[in-house]
């Protein structure tokens, strides 16, 4: 008996070793691999097809050193910070896993006075001061060969783009020469300096445009006038936004610029809410009109109507209105993944767009161009007057009728382009006096259509967009204090979306797919749809009052006007009481049912609301918990079965 309880002992002491020595070995092998289940629907904790691509095609060892502060200190800020390093360290391990023997990790503690600090310096890498603790760093610099890429602070804020940060310091350091773009422009997009006058009277100068701060940190970015007769052969990209009032030369210019191989990207407006110029308050708030590239637009075969905006049922925003109440905008579109190219590489994975005001294309590219819709509107949309739309939605949602047509809002053409200026440069126009003066001179005869290039030797690309306020601050990002300093934040994905698109036509494409993982909508389209179909509902009943009150009104003018009794005109007949109350009855009958359509709309909308959360918050711990039953039921049968 007590050798039997022995042997009993001996085999679980034994087993138990087994199990630790097995479930040790499991988590350093796990460990060591960097294998990870990512159920994200975006795969967002996965590295992405452009990572691996950029990380396969190292021809040279690249050392990343990254630099975090191990000190004792637990405040809330530090605690948090380091929580995010680990983040941090793991993408790195899965960085060097994929990168094979061409990718080194070395990691630097960089206490005060210490080498580590010295070296954090030396590379870029900036200390932060938190409350409670000295200096903190968290930071890491890229080394190939002799050239160094440093992020000088891995801000938290930047979580989701901490990937593409890394991928474009790695690709920075082995192609350290940045390509440069022209900006053609009318706006204050560089930023205005501040004017000492100016300052007496409260208005202070502005800060350059986020996108300007962002494309700098790509490419050299050069500022090109309007009035430019020629872009300069150094410019591989020419960014054109809110060309308003462009000149024919301007244009001959753009147009000789993608004959020689030069590539556009044009943000058109139908109302440019940016261009806020004008010196009376209410204009300024009207915007500054509409921009076109008429004279080439003609020649791809496209129409951009600087008069008319899409307004769209499925997409249309909701704005503050008079007394900060919400009030619907239907044509201020935020676009979801629904409108947006998902074949297309710069957009494939961007799925929150805001478009105020913006221009549809129309027409069919010409021979020899082949167009691509990025952007378009759903088929529950319409043209409307672009003035009157920057006003209110009220009356846009009154007299709404659905077109039917998915505009065109962003499109790429690729192709051989031919030139719009087939005789050559634009003649400017001369003073008429000199023009009568020498009228009778024999001028000599001048070759049609000079020196200037007729068509693209191979094919180009433009891409143009109908809105230029998509790139506008205020409509893009937001400015908040924090513990670290000023921070802004995106609220969509526009930015991302026209570096997407910068990146992609200067050359490089394994960039843009990490990038655009970085903004990601989760949109209730099902609440969507219920909220359309009631809105629909909403406005045909609104309409169907308006129309009754109006003929009810028109038979009691009618009654009015029969009485011959002018002292007693502003009395009302037995007939006209009637019809007056009838129609009081109507209305307040037409009320009821809207109230009652707005209730039965908020009460579908809640109560989806609350499925969906019960569902979040069941899904799992049933799943575990049905889980756990089938096992115990299975376990039960083989027992019995024994």
């Amino acid at each position: 008996m007590q050798k039997n309880s022995l042997q009993t002992i001996l085999y679980s002491t034994a087993g138990i070793a087994v199990m630790l020595v097995i479930l040790i070995a499991f988590n350093f092998i796990a460990g060591t691999a960097r294998t990870r289940l990512d159920l994200t629907q975006e795969k967002a904790y996965t590295l992405s097809a452009g990572t691996r691509a950029i990380l396969k095609k190292l021809d040279t060892p690249v050392t990343i050193r990254f630099y975090c502060t191990q000190s004792e200190s637990a405040t809330p800020e530090t605690v948090y910070l380091k929580g995010y390093a680990r983040k941090v360290e793991d993408l790195l391990a899965e960085y060097r896993q994929v990168a094979g023997g061409k990718l080194k990790i070395e990691k630097y503690d960089p206490q005060p006075d210490s080498d580590a600090e010295d070296s954090a310096r030396l590379d870029g890498i900036e200390a932060q001061q938190l409350a409670g603790a000295d200096r903190f760093y968290l930071g890491l610099a890229v080394k190939c060969a002799d050239q160094v890429q440093a992020i000088s602070f891995l801000a938290p804020s930047r979580e989701r783009l901490l990937e593409y940060d890394l991928d474009r310091a790695i690709v920075r350091t082995e192609n350290p020469e940045k390509a440069t773009i022209g900006l053609m422009t009318p706006l204050p997009v560089f930023g205005m300096p501040s004017n000492p006058m100016m300052q007496q009277m409260g208005q202070q100068g502005s800060q350059p445009w986020a996108l300007v701060t962002e494309l700098k940190n790509d490419f050299n970015v050069k500022r090109v006038a309007m009035d430019v007769d020629k872009i300069d052969e150094d410019i591989r990209l020419l960014v054109v936004l809110a060309p308003k009032d462009i000149s024919d030369k301007a244009q001959y210019a753009i147009d000789q610029f993608i004959m020689r191989g030069g590539k556009l990207v044009a943000f058109l407006d139908a109302q440019c809410l940016a261009d806020n110029r004008q010196q009376n308050q209410m204009m300024a708030q009207m915007g500054g009109g509409g921009s076109s590239l008429d004279k080439l637009l003609k020649a791809w075969g496209l129409q951009f109507d600087t008069a008319k905006v899409v307004a769209d049922m499925k997409f249309k925003m909701q704005l503050r209105g008079r007394n900060n109440e919400p009030q619907e905008a239907p044509a201020w579109l935020a676009l979801t993944s629904d409108s947006i190219n998902k074949d297309d590489v710069a957009t494939s994975q961007i799925d929150n767009v805001w478009l105020p005001l913006c221009g549809a294309f129309i027409g069919t590219p010409v021979a020899g161009l082949k167009e691509t819709v990025l952007l378009h509107s759903s088929r529950d949309s319409q043209l409307v007057d672009a003035m009157l739309a920057n006003f209110s939605g009220e009356n846009i949602m009154k007299e709404f009728k659905q077109s039917g047509v998915e505009y065109a809002l962003a499109v790429r053409l690729t192709g051989k382009f031919k030139t719009a200026f087939p005789d050559g440069a634009p003649q400017e126009k001369k003073d008429e006096k000199a023009d009568t003066e020498k009228k009778d001179e024999k001028k000599p005869e001048e070759k049609k259509g000079g020196d200037s290039l007729k068509e693209t030797k191979g094919d180009n690309t433009v891409v143009l967009f109908g809105d230029s306020d998509l790139l506008y601050d205020p409509f893009t990002i937001r400015r908040i204090d924090s513990p670290f300093g000023a921070m802004s934040m995106a609220m969509n994905a526009n930015l991302n979306l026209a570096q997407n698109i910068i990146e992609q036509m200067t050359g490089d494409n394994n960039l843009i797919a990490v990038r655009s993982r970085a903004t990601l909508n989760r949109p209730f389209t099902r609440v969507k749809e219920i909220e359309a179909a009631a809105n629909e509902k909403f406005q045909s009943e609104i309409k169907r009052l308006e129309d009754s009150s109006a003929e009810a009104q028109r038979k009691i003018n009618e009654m009015q006007a029969q009485k011959k009794d002018k002292d007693q005109r502003f009395i009302l007949s037995p007939e006209q009481r009637v019809e007056l109350e009838k129609l009081r009855k109507e209305e307040g009958d037409t009320r009821k049912r809207l109230r009652q359509v707005q209730k039965d709309l908020k009460k579908e909308v809640v109560s989806l609301q609350t499925r969906l959360k019960w569902i979040n918050i069941l899904a799992v711990p049933l799943a575990v918990t049905a889980t756990g039953i089938l096992i115990a039921i299975v376990n039960r049968r083989k027992t019995s079965a024994k």
